[in-house]
């Protein structure tokens, strides 16, 4: 999977004047603008099956799978946190080389983080999140996410809570996006309140990645 070229990061960049322009840096500072985002934010259902290359990632990271992190709800989204995620989903995108796990690994689902500068849609999303907790983001905030792409075909990507809504940072586009344009259907994400545990986005669920119960 290629990430996107120089015109998309372009189009980065002029969505980020866009969205953190004029308009929406007032809106980040209203109280009436952060109310209206969270209805853009993603609607949560009960926990849900772990997908199965997750639960191998824990039985080989367990203390990345045991983290409680404390919710206290969506961050404050500001133009220097914009600049900061979108700035890690480029470098990553251009940073890691795409490759499926059966080429890597001879397997399917394999979960982790990039190997010599190598891997596929969840590695990608993994490691978004690793610098981004790193630099201060709570992991409360930072929530693998498996999505079904246009095609049918599953997929996996970052998801972002903010007081602006919840936003995408995908492998395979520079642009960090709402999650509403993204063109996806969502199935299910990490709990925001346990690294190890998963919660349901929709009600007609029908999950493309292998899950255990």
């Amino acid at each position: 999977m290629k990430s996107g070229g120089r015109a998309e990061m372009t189009t980065a960049k002029g969505a980020l004047r866009a969205r953190i322009g004029a308009g929406l840096v007032l809106a980040l500072l209203a109280t009436a603008g952060a109310k209206t985002a969270v209805a853009d934010s993603m609607i949560v259902g009960r926990q849900t099956s772990q997908p199965i290359g997750h639960f191998e990632f824990c039985k080989a990271n367990p203390a990345e799978c045991a983290i409680r992190p404390r919710d206290t709800g969506p961050m404050k989204m500001t133009p220097e946190l914009w600049d900061r995620i979108s700035t890690v989903n480029i470098e990553i995108n251009r940073a890691v080389t795409p490759m499926n796990d059966r080429d890597l690994y001879g397997l399917d689902e394999v979960w982790t983080y990039p190997v010599n500068g190598k891997g596929d849609c969840e590695d990608y999303a993994l490691e978004k999140r690793r610098i981004l907790n790193s630099s201060g983001i709570s992991l409360a905030n930072l929530l693998i996410t498996v999505v079904r792409k246009p095609d049918g075909e599953g997929h996996a990507v970052l998801a972002v809570r903010s007081d602006q809504g919840d936003f995408i940072l995908d492998n395979l586009s520079d642009v960090v996006k709402p999650w509403r344009e993204t063109g996806y259907k969502y199935l299910k994400r990490q709990a925001s309140y346990h690294t190890g545990r998963w919660v349901s986005l929709r009600v007609d669920q029908n999950t493309l990645v292998g899950s255990v119960d």
